[in-house]
């Protein structure tokens, strides 16, 4: 599974609104995508929920993996982008 390291850019972290639209866009995309902290065990990045319970902070880095690339990179551009803007 090939995986990206990126910072959260949102300026409250990953928090409902952010994890909200992330569990949305990897549902959409039909293929398995899981985030993590850093040295953290992965989550299901197609529930808001287990986003909500990483606990990623702004600026804190975290590994977006998934079999597929481009769904790679739109999640990860997700994850650094401040989705509260």
């Amino acid at each position: 599974m090939a995986s990206t390291t990126v910072t959260v850019g949102s300026s409250v972290g990953l928090h409902a609104r952010p994890a909200a639209l992330i569990a949305e866009a990897v549902a959409a995309a039909g293929v398995p995508v899981t985030l993590s902290l850093v040295d953290g065990d992965p989550v299901d990045a197609g529930s808001a929920l287990m986003i909500m319970t990483l606990g990623a902070a702004a600026g804190d880095p975290v590994v977006v993996a998934s079999e597929d690339d481009a769904v790679l990179a739109k999640i990860a551009e997700m994850v650094a982008s401040d989705l509260d803007a």
